[in-house]
C-alpha cells in the first residue's frame, strides 16, 4: 500500500552516485525532503524531470528543504547519468535489496522491477506531508512540487 499524508516516512540509507550512504532521519529536525521516485536512468521522461530539477534546483533546495531522487538502477548507472547529465542533487540507488525503499514507500512496481513515477514530501518529523503520482508516461508537474514543498516547511 502506498504511504499517505500523515503516515511516518520509513527511514532507509542508500548509496548516492559518489558512494556515499543517505539517510532519510538524518535531515529530521533541520530539513523537510522532496523525495522523487523515477523508473530507468537514461529514459526520456527521466532524464526530462531529472534535468528540469536540476534547472529548477533553487525551487526545491534551500536552508529549510532539500531534493532527493531515488530509482533502483545501480549506483554506477546513477554516477553516469548524474555526470552525463550535470545532475549535482542525490540519486540515490535502491537496488540491493532491489526495491526496498520503493516497496517500504508502496511505489514499487512488481512486473517492471522499479518504482512507479511517484514524490513524497517528508516533512522535519518524518512525516509524510504531500503525495503525488504521475502517469507512467507523463511529466511531472513540478510547479506543484515546489508549491507542496514551500507548504509543508
Amino acid at each position: 500500500m502506498t504511504l499517505a499524508i500523515g503516515d511516518l516516512a520509513p527511514d532507509f540509507t542508500l548509496r548516492d552516485q559518489h558512494g556515499q550512504d543517505i539517510t532519510l532521519s538524518s535531515y529530521a529536525g533541520s530539513k523537510a525532503v522532496l523525495l522523487v521516485f523515477y523508473p530507468f536512468a537514461f529514459s526520456g521522461v527521466c532524464t526530462g524531470e531529472l534535468t528540469a530539477i536540476r534547472d529548477r534546483l533553487g525551487d526545491f533546495e534551500s536552508d529549510d528543504t532539500t531534493v532527493i531522487a531515488l530509482s533502483c538502477d545501480p549506483m554506477y548507472t546513477q554516477r553516469a547519468v548524474a555526470d552525463r547529465d550535470g545532475l549535482f542533487f542525490p540519486l540515490l540507488s535502491d537496488f540491493w535489496p532491489h526495491g526496498a525503499t520503493a516497496s517500504a514507500f508502496g511505489v514499487l512496481d512488481p512486473l517492471n522491477g522499479a518504482p512507479n513515477r511517484s514524490s513524497f514530501v517528508v516533512d522535519k518529523q518524518g512525516v509524510v506531508g504531500w503525495v503525488a503520482h504521475s502517469a507512467r508516461h507523463q511529466p511531472r508537474d513540478l510547479d506543484a512540487h515546489a508549491q507542496a514543498l514551500r507548504e509543508v516547511t
